[in-house]
Formats: structure tokens, sequence, C-alpha cells
């Protein structure tokens, strides 16, 4: 089992939010893993233009389910990020190896998987001016106070 943090994009829509974050991933040295069906293909010009020069580096897994993304990983921590929770994802103490799922952009993680996972989900507190803060920037926000906590430990 890797004790890097694991970024789970659950059917991702818009192909640029999946380059961006795949940089974030090398940078941080964070694995990405896609739950399929996406609604773009890998080598789309929008994800190349986000990813830049560093896709070759990503550390990227690709699975047809979120079934199976969990039997991979029995024993691992997943944290469900949504704004259908009041759970700060402040109030986590994370450690390396933890997993993150992201849901689609236009609908998020589908009610019923939240329902079922209801103490691991959390959420960034925001106004409610808005409905979300965008995929890739959430992603940041969460992995890098997860890294904050461990000192940086890449």
């Amino acid at each position: 089992m890797s004790n890097k943090f694991k970024v789970v994009l659950y059917q991702p829509e818009i192909p640029s939010n999946t380059g961006n974050i795949g940089r974030i991933c090398v940078g941080a040295n964070l694995e990405l893993h896609i739950i399929k069906p996406m609604r773009f293909l890998l080598n789309d010009k929008l994800v190349k233009r986000a990813g830049l020069d560093y896709w070759h580096k990503l550390n990227l897994t690709i699975h047809d389910s979120l079934e199976d993304f969990l039997e991979m990983f029995p024993h691992v921590n997943v944290y469900y990020c949504t704004t259908k929770t009041d759970q700060k994802y402040t109030n986590i103490h994370y450690k390396l190896g933890d997993a993150f799922i992201f849901g689609p952009e236009s609908r998020g993680i589908p009610e019923e998987i939240l329902f079922k996972n209801k103490n691991m989900n959390i959420t960034i507190p925001m106004t409610s001016e808005i409905r979300s803060i965008n995929l890739s920037n959430s992603v940041a926000i969460i992995l890098f106070e997860a890294l904050r906590q461990l000192d940086f430990n890449f």
C-alpha cells in the first residue's frame, strides 16, 4: 500500500480541471485515481494544456468503478469531499495514504454514497453566495491542509 495521499476524481467532467489536478498531484507527490466514466479523453488538449509537460510524471490509475477503487484500498481512510455536510476538512487529523474523493463538477458525489459514508464526509466552509468552489481549487485546499498537518512530508 502506498503511503501517498490519493486524490480520487469520481466521474470527472471538465478536462482542464483534471489536467490542473494532475499538475497539483505531481507537485505535491500525490496519487491521482480516476473513476470512470469520464466526459473526455485523457489526451484532450485541455487536459494537456492544464497539466503542462508534467503529465508523464503523474502517478495515475484509472478504475472502472468506485467499488474497484475501494476494493484496491480496503484499509485506507476514504474522505468524501462535498458541500452536503457540516464536518469541516480542518477538523480531521489526516495520515499518509488517506484518500479524498471528489465528485463530478455538475452534481458532486451521489447522495446515496454520501449517506452510506456520513462520518467520512468533509467540506470546505464557504458563504451561501456560491454553490461550490472550483474542483481543482477544492483539491488544492484540502490536500495542502493534509500535507500541512504532516509538515509537507512529500
